[in-house]
């Protein structure tokens, strides 16, 4: 069939037979308010639901939210006041937004502890959750750019800030799952509740009031759209990287962690720079502008590669394994990119992008829905169930 691959090897089905979780949680805001609220919602939860499935539906709601903002707003013009051949965004569409947002965010909360509460834990469970989350980081600037949308003139945004933005979400991600690469841990980063929640609240805000709030006027002395930019480059930069860092070094000085070589350690960050360099260049060198006239494809082009990649160093590190640093989807990505900067395509070039991201994506789910099957007949286990295999189908 095809969706029958084997892409894991035997060295990763073992891995995964001893593969135990770790994760660290000290968040004030999860520990004191996320955690106990999570622990009531997840009493509603029927028993029969399958962990997996909290989980999945989670990712739709997100990619819902994405969807909608996406045939409504393609082009990132609906907030701007300059553009007016553009409608605004209904007001309903915000409070659904704010909706799909928070119960999402409520979803990935809840389906550990409903795994925990039917004795139905698995590496399945956190592989699809991460994997699932490695998309959904992609998703969800692409989704908010539209409160403000694009065009400097009406306080909106350009091609480098929406880069700049998905860059730094999107890597902080990746950060956090190459920290427990290496220390055997996965710290969960303070600030991600925090902007769960902080992107429900901008989308009710924007429904209450209009996107016309966050036009001219000035927050913290800067305008919206500067502000979103600096919040997350602070939160990356001065937050979240230290703290990777410095875990990093703990889990060497105090020999808690993996061990491994310098070079063994960087390697999974190899495809990762290459991939914002690329993403970068073609931005700059494009002849045509090719990130200005489709930013929304751009970047949810190369987060996809991206969450490709995250996937890989994901497996690698539960199944403590050497994490790959060639990738087939970052080779077609670096390859089309270069033939572009290089040949004047003309608005040929915006269809070579549209065709990379179908591949990339017809790519990337192949391999997501390949594996989440090869691990359930390794296990004994349906995706989306609490059965059982037969015997007979468990290999």
């Amino acid at each position: 069939m095809a969706f029958d691959y084997r892409y894991l090897s035997k060295d990763h089905l073992k891995g995964f037979d001893k593969y135990k979780y770790s994760s660290i949680d000290n968040s004030p805001l999860s520990i004191y308010i996320m955690h106990p609220f999570w622990n009531k919602c997840v009493q509603f939860v029927p028993m029969w639901v399958a962990p997996n499935l909290l989980t999945f539906l989670g990712l739709l709601l997100i990619l819902l939210l994405y969807l909608i903002l996406a045939y409504l707003d393609w082009w990132y013009y609906a907030s701007n006041r300059t553009v007016l051949e553009y409608p605004a965004i209904a007001t309903s569409v915000w409070f659904f937004c704010a909706a799909c947002q928070l119960v999402s965010h409520t979803l990935d909360g809840i389906d550990g502890k409903q795994a925990r509460r039917t004795g139905s834990s698995t590496p399945l469970g956190e592989l699809f959750d991460h994997g699932s989350d490695s998309v959904v980081a992609g998703l969800l600037p692409l989704a908010l750019y539209s409160i403000f949308g694009k065009g400097m003139e009406d306080f909106g945004g350009n091609g480098w800030i929406f880069f700049g933005i998905a860059w730094n979400i999107i890597g902080q991600f990746v950060i956090s799952h190459w920290e427990k690469y290496l220390t055997g841990v996965l710290f969960l980063p303070w600030g991600y509740d925090f902007a769960q929640l902080a992107m429900g609240i901008v989308y009710i805000l924007t429904g209450a009031f209009g996107y016309e709030i966050w036009k001219g006027n000035t927050y913290f002395g800067f305008q919206f759209n500067y502000l979103f930019l600096v919040a997350v480059f602070v939160g990356f930069f001065l937050q979240a990287l230290p703290q990777s860092i410095y875990n990093i070094y703990k889990s060497y000085r105090d020999g808690t962690g993996k061990g491994r070589s310098f070079y063994d350690a960087a390697e999974p960050m190899f495809p990762v720079l290459l991939l914002f360099l690329t993403s970068f260049a073609w931005g700059l060198f494009s002849p045509s502008d090719v990130m200005e006239r489709d930013v929304r494809t751009y970047c949810l082009t190369f987060a996809l590669v991206l969450s490709n990649i995250t996937c890989r160093l994901i497996i690698s590190q539960m199944t403590d394994t050497r994490a790959p640093s060639f990738n087939w989807l970052l080779l077609l990505y670096t390859v089309s990119a270069f033939v572009c900067c290089i040949t004047d395509l003309g608005h040929q070039e915006l269809y070579v992008l549209y065709a990379v991201f179908l591949l990339i994506l017809i790519i990337h789910m192949h391999y997501g829905i390949c594996v989440v099957r090869q691990l359930c007949v390794h296990f004994g286990i349906y995706a989306f169930s609490l059965q059982k295999r037969p015997k007979s189908h468990v290999q």
